[in-house]
């Protein structure tokens, strides 16, 4: 407990929570069509590549909108940012209450849902940003934790559909968007540790770097996962397993609250066990528990204990990965978290797309769930490749945060040269 005290004494503790409120309610919204996929589907009479289709566009909204929002942060400040794109996600909340009528409506909404996807990487960054090295892996956990708004969403969104109507949940959420502005109108303060005045170049560098693409592609695993499954997991409990509405949203809330609750403890563990050690345990741990998944189609108690398993792993790889983008980046961590947001959710987009082709056309999810094990097999033996220049360069062993090196005492005049006081 003392320890977590003098954390939260070294850096700015309202700005944090402001931050975690901001990124839980725009991760709620994010999946709220996931959460709703099968009253939505029901509604419109929607095949599997259909309803993998609706579910991709939001996640895929979102990715392409986090780079420019992390780019405008640095000239109006992280929490105008926020304040902007919160505003812009109640108004896009009502068109999905008066303007959804058909499919191509509903394609359109999930663009709009995409504005509350692009808040992950100035939410981290402003979050953090008021901590020192040592520290920014835990605040980054803490504010990442955010992402237990999926939990909520595909547990509340589902009874309101129901009692409601699945259109009104959207007037719902413009309302609900209003909490977390409020909260950080009066708490949050804007970070000291960027230089807003910096050229765009400088700003963009890091999508010159293979470490950008890298660590993008080592996201697009443990945060795409993430995000993708939870979008997916309403819509793969209804149709495999035949549980009701309202079940499939608690079932999917167990996993997805397990991988918010894990990504603090990823960043913890990374701060002191390394990065780099913690990605490789939870690449091979998604790896063998997807593969499982998809042959245990048959038992909806294995499948669930799997993916709860899974999420944890993700989660805490989220964290770790992005313990390790400060130190990588010290001086551009908001916009090169948010062009690693933006490329690797784009990781998120691919998981709803491959279940529903692969359901239509080989008849069965396993391929999906193995199309995404591969992936993670492949940039495990990247980043063991990569992590040797790594530890060289930027990181200690295990991708652990260097350690500053001790000050040199000012020299001093031999004592015979010394002026008497």
């Amino acid at each position: 407990m003392s320890n977590f005290r003098t954390f939260l004494r070294s850096g700015h503790s309202p700005t944090l929570f402001a931050a975690f409120l901001y990124f839980s309610f725009s991760c709620c919204i994010w999946v709220l069509n996931g959460a709703m996929a099968p009253f939505i589907s029901e509604t419109f009479n929607l095949t599997p590549a259909q309803k993998g289709l609706m579910l991709s566009i939001p996640i895929l909204a979102g990715a392409v909108m986090r780079f420019p929002l992390g780019l405008l942060s640095q000239y109006i400040g992280r929490k105008n940012a926020t304040l902007v794109e919160m505003g812009m996600i109640a108004l896009a909340m009502l068109y999905g209450v008066f303007m959804v009528h058909e499919f191509s409506d509903l394609l359109k909404m999930g663009v709009l849902l995409g504005i509350a996807g692009a808040s992950f990487g100035v939410a981290l960054s402003l979050g953090s940003g008021w901590f020192p090295p040592q520290h920014k892996g835990l605040a980054m956990g803490l504010v990442g934790a955010g992402n237990v708004g999926t939990a909520v969403s595909v547990l509340v969104a589902p009874p309101l559909a129901q009692w409601l109507g699945w259109q009104a949940v959207y007037g719902v959420a413009a309302v609900a968007i209003l909490v977390p502005m409020v909260v950080m109108v009066l708490f949050a303060k804007e970070p000291p540790d960027v230089d807003k005045h910096a050229g765009f170049r400088e700003h963009i560098a890091c999508l010159f770097e293979k470490d950008g693409w890298v660590f993008s592609l080592i996201y697009g695993v443990t945060f795409g996962g993430f995000i993708g499954l939870i979008t997916f997991l309403p819509t793969y409990y209804y149709d495999q397993f035949g549980v009701s509405k309202v079940q499939a949203g608690q079932l999917t809330m167990l996993a997805a609250f397990m991988g918010a609750f894990v990504r603090v403890l990823g960043g913890w563990i990374s701060d002191h066990w390394g990065g780099l050690n913690t990605l490789t345990i939870v690449l091979v741990v998604v790896a063998v528990t997807l593969t499982l998944v998809g042959l245990s189609s048959s038992s909806l108690i294995m499948t669930t204990l799997l993916l709860i398993t899974c999420f944890a792993a993700l989660g805490a790889g989220n964290g770790a990965l992005f313990q390790l983008v400060p130190l990588r980046w010290p001086l551009s961590t908001a916009v090169a978290g948010s062009m690693i947001g933006e490329i690797g959710a784009l990781g998120g987009g691919l998981v709803p797309n491959a279940m529903g082709l692969s359901k239509q056309y080989l008849g069965t999810y396993l391929w999906g769930f193995v199309l995404f094990s591969v992936l993670a097999v492949i940039m495990l033996v990247v980043m063991r490749i990569m992590q040797v220049r790594w530890t060289r360069t930027w990181a200690e062993k295990g991708g652990r945060a260097r350690a500053a090196p001790p000050a040199t005492p000012a020299p001093q005049a031999p004592a015979g040269l010394r002026r008497a006081d």
